[in-house]
């Protein structure tokens, strides 16, 4: 199709379309929410639509729908607290296999008797804003299991491989029943670090052959892991992954004692075949017994919460800051001045903010 017949967005009229419907059957849906109560009830019985909904609210930045949302969980909690769950955060390099993984992981999960959410969280273009969000698609049987939900968000704006509402979508996921949350996070190499500050459990995957995975990985992420798994061990790999596995294991070594009191493991698997995932399910119940066991899992619970008030401090900040008419004019008057090359960045932000402060007074 010619470039002239694309909309707005680069796309053609058709895709415009399709955009449009899917808008309007959401503010469809947005119409005939139920009330609060309602809402929190229809969670609390595992409805999934309910629970969608609410998640849709955590990746909105509209004050009304924080708002709600601010209500829902308010409710969730007057109805009697959460189910006790294990959040386990997932990365890893592109094409390592991640949701090849997490599709047999959470089934093993299924049939050990918990019942598995996935928050993937997909990249968003930073040129349209839109986000494929194909996790679901490839997560296919986990994604019809009764005994499991599988929801993709995209990233927006946010950094660190997840999104804003990652934490709130968490806690809707354990009030709807969910005791084990899987966070697939985008999976871009070295920034999946604002997972570990949402999660218990850290897993990285890698793939077989050391050398440059190990150096290009790098030591940050290295040290955020609870649990290492060299995926793809399989197709005359096994020696290969053996050999990258021992690679890890003396990398690690050379790190300073985990905070959690435990010893990284580092198995090999293959998601394709099925092979260790039973073996890494039984890793994890091992940390989470130990983490009980000397209190870490609460300690890191209690800093995460005091981590994720400031975070969405700053947040609630700057969309305040964002209404109101005055306020829009002189973002508008700075945005000119920053594109023209009048003002730099950071004198442009002081300028904003201190404006506000003062007007605030």
């Amino acid at each position: 199709m010619a470039l002239d017949a694309a909309d707005k967005k680069g796309q053609n009229p058709k895709g415009a379309l399709a955009r449009q419907n899917a808008l309007a059957r959401i503010r469809a849906a947005q119409g005939v929410r139920p009330d609060v109560a309602d809402w929190a009830a229809l969670i609390r019985e595992g409805n999934r639509e309910a629970l969608g909904q609410a998640i849709t609210l955590t990746e909105s930045h509209r004050t009304s729908d924080l708002e709600l949302l601010d209500a829902l969980l308010d409710a969730l909690e007057r109805d009697g607290g959460h189910t006790e769950s294990l959040r386990i955060g997932i990365t890893g390099v592109p094409g390592v296999g991640k949701s090849t993984f997490i599709e047999q992981f959470g089934g093993t999960l299924i049939e050990q008797g918990h019942r598995v959410a996935v928050l993937a969280i997909d990249p968003s273009s930073s040129r349209t804003g839109g986000s494929i969000l194909g996790d679901k698609t490839r997560m296919e049987h986990l994604s019809q299991h009764a005994a499991a939900f599988v929801r993709p968000s995209p990233t927006g704006t946010s950094l660190g491989g997840v999104t804003r509402g990652t934490s709130e979508a968490t806690i809707l996921c354990e009030a709807a029943g969910y005791d084990r949350i899987i966070i697939e996070t985008v999976g871009v190499g070295q920034s999946e670090t604002s997972v570990r500050a949402l999660t218990d459990a850290f897993i990285l995957l890698m793939l077989p052959g050391g050398g440059d995975e190990l150096q290009g990985i790098k030591r940050g992420i290295m040290e955020m892991a609870d649990l290492l798994l060299v995926n793809k061990c399989d197709s005359g790999r096994e020696t290969l992954a053996e050999e990258t596995a021992n690679q890890y294991r003396k990398a690690l070594h050379l790190f300073p004692p985990n905070p959690g009191g435990h010893q990284v493991e580092v198995l090999t698997i293959s998601a394709l075949d099925a092979k260790g995932i039973e073996e890494s399910c039984t890793a994890l119940e091992g940390l989470q017994s130990k983490w009980m066991a000397n209190g870490w899992l609460d300690q890191q619970r209690s800093e995460q919460r005091v981590d994720q008030f400031r975070q969405h401090v700053q947040h609630l900040v700057f969309i305040r800051r964002m209404e109101g008419g005055e306020v829009s004019e002189k973002w508008r008057k700075l945005m000119e001045e920053l594109q023209n090359g009048t003002i730099q960045p950071f004198h442009a932000a002081r300028e904003w903010m201190n404006e506000r402060m003062d007007s605030n007074r």
